[in-house]
């Protein structure tokens, strides 16, 4: 078992990612500012590092030592990026250069970096995208996420530093954060539980490919220390669901019929991205995926809890 750090570790996937790596054996050091929030992690054995990714001295002390970085935290949003790129380019981009530097300096062996598996492809017209398809981003998040893939390559170029790079596509699930205004699940529901409209792009036909989390980590911790044959891998479920259904699935789930606000699509959107998990699942076999409903159920019922719905 290896030594890892996951920076971002107190945020939506890096929780989830600090249970899955310690329940696998792994030595985790979990790094996060929990500037309001207490570990949202349940792993007892998690090393609790505090600091601030935009400070290079705390990220230099969370990587010496470890033999595995997760870069699973990002200073912006979709939304954030857009409204500001320079801000995505002057903190996200530059620190991820910085961090990458601090794991050369530490001998730091593996890299894995959480990359977008929807914007990033752009828009091509093609029913689902594999990992050889050209890379067309529009939006400032994902060209910053497409920036630091090329820099991986660098490092692993200049300084022998090995990364992985996983395209995810739109993760859901519990312990999302809603108020970050992130993800359609999560806003929609909160909305729901406030008796208020959800708010819907378009006219609900945009199609999107919604992974539940902790699937998602089940995919990730298996590649953990393993000699893989490729060094990037699109994750999801395979399989692709329009707004709209979504929409129906949560008017299931809640057993609210609520109302829709509907809104412009944002010229940066992508009309369908569905990813192509072949050689995902070539290498590491198939695996059982928890239905659009039940994990909607799951997200639901945790967020009635936290709100004292």
């Amino acid at each position: 078992m290896a030594k890892a750090v996951v920076i971002g570790a107190n945020g939506f996937i890096g929780s989830h990612l600090v249970d899955g790596l310690s329940a696998a054996g792994h030595e985790v050091r979990a790094f996060d500012r929990y500037s309001s929030r207490r570990p949202t992690f349940h792993s007892p054995d998690a090393e609790v590092r505090v600091g601030e990714f935009l400070s290079r001295s705390d990220i230099d002390s969370a990587v010496q030592g470890q033999d595995h970085v997760f870069h699973f935290l990002s200073t912006t949003t979709p939304a954030t990026a857009e409204s500001d790129p320079t801000l995505d380019i002057r903190t996200n981009l530059a620190q991820s250069v910085e961090l990458l530097e601090s794991c050369a300096a530490a001998g730091v062996k593996h890299v894995y970096f959480a990359s977008t598996g929807g914007a990033i492809y752009g828009q091509q017209g093609k029913g689902e995208y594999s990992e050889d398809d050209r890379t067309l981003p529009i939006s400032p998040y994902a060209i910053g996420k497409l920036a630091i893939e090329r820099y991986l390559g660098y490092f692993k170029a200049t300084h022998g530093v090995d990364s992985t790079i996983f395209r995810i596509s739109n993760p859901y699930g519990t312990r999302q954060h809603p108020n970050k205004k992130q993800g359609l699940i999560p806003i929609a529901l909160r909305q729901i539980l406030s008796g208020k409209p959800v708010m819907r792009f378009g006219d609900g036909s945009m199609v999107r490919d919604y992974v539940y989390v902790e699937d998602l980590v089940d995919m990730i911790v298996p590649m953990v220390g393993r000699q893989t044959v490729y060094d990037l891998y699109n994750l999801g479920s395979g399989a692709g669901h329009s707004v709209a259904g979504v929409l129906d699935s949560l008017r299931r789930v809640t057993g609210i019929d609520f109302d829709i606000e509907e809104r412009p699509t944002p010229p940066t959107f992508v009309d369908k991205v569905v990813l192509d998990t072949s050689r995902y699942r070539t290498e590491f076999g198939d695996q059982p995926l928890t239905s659009l409903d039940d994990g909607i159920r799951k997200t639901f019922e945790e967020m009635k809890e936290e709100t004292g719905a």
